[in-house]
């Protein structure tokens, strides 16, 4: 999900886990929407507001809702959401979001703790139980992790839920000339989500474009952040070709989600300027 894993960690351990001279900006691409094509919501990562959901959760929801959202990923649930999920979903629908994913670390999919994540993630309508993070020390161990993502695919599948894997820098050491993240992918069954994040991808010296087309109709749902360009750039100001990126995701992806990530500071006025550029772009 972030730049910074340790603060990404520190995060989700301090949330209860089932339950947070100028520089030059390139023109923003202003192409018109393609009418045969799929329009995709957009929803965004409540990581991004990370710092501000403690202080005014509704109302914070609320303005995400209000900005034109039509959706929001969790980046963990806060125990008092677990206490009353119904409570969320109601919150959820007043505000005009859905809930299209969270962020749930992998001890929730695993055994026993798997039925209760599913009942809670029915209760808030979200099929997509994303793991935000993984490690192996070598490629044998991300070929085991594969194994056990398929078995949790499978029991995820009997409950129209997908499980899969949210993508870091870090993803694409190389182990023996191939990257954690294919070696992973590809030993995973193509019901395991192939949750991209651009921006961490480009980070990592990954090829966001080249790993949509190895692994087709797998990324239903992505992570949208900006790379290159002047500091905090929001979607549009840095330098990503986003015309040919999202013409990937709409074509080769099988995407059904464009998930939002902002992790600087002013999220609330940056996030409306990332969502208003891809309105730009015809999204």
């Amino acid at each position: 999900m972030n730049r910074h894993p340790t603060s990404r960690r520190h995060f989700l351990r301090t949330t209860t886990a089932v339950a947070a001279g100028a520089l030059a900006i390139p023109a923003l691409p202003t192409f018109a929407a393609d009418e045969a094509k799929k329009k995709i919501p957009i929803a965004l990562e409540l990581y991004s507001v990370r710092n501000e959901l403690p202080k005014d959760f509704a109302g914070v929801l609320k303005k995400i809702g209000e900005m034109g959202y039509q959706g929001v990923e969790f980046a963990s649930l806060q125990e008092r959401t677990q206490k009353d999920p119904k409570a969320l979903r109601r919150l959820l629908d007043d505000c005009g979001l859905k809930c299209c994913g969270t962020h749930t670390p992998l001890q929730t999919l695993q055994g026993d703790a798997l039925k209760v994540t599913i009942d809670l993630h029915k209760t808030l309508g979200n099929k997509f139980l994303i793991c935000p993070s993984l490690s192996a020390k070598d490629a044998a161990g991300w070929t085991n992790l594969a194994k056990q993502f398929n078995d949790i695919a499978a029991r995820c599948k009997e409950q129209d839920m997908f499980v899969g894997y949210h993508s870091h820098a870090g993803d694409y050491k190389k182990f023996d000339g191939k990257t954690s993240w294919e070696i992973f992918f590809d030993n995973t069954n193509p019901e395991v989500i192939h949750q991209l994040d651009v921006g961490n991808t480009l980070s990592g010296g990954g090829d966001p474009i080249a790993m949509l087309k190895k692994y087709p109709g797998r990324t239903k749902s992505c992570h949208l952040k900006d790379h290159g360009g002047p500091k905090d750039a929001a979607i549009g100001e840095g330098e990503i070709d986003w015309k040919t990126l999202l013409d990937t995701f709409e074509t080769v992806g099988g995407t059904e989600w464009y998930i939002v990530e902002y992790e600087a500071a002013n999220p609330l006025e940056k996030i409306k300027t990332c969502l208003d550029n891809l309105h730009k772009m015809g999204r």
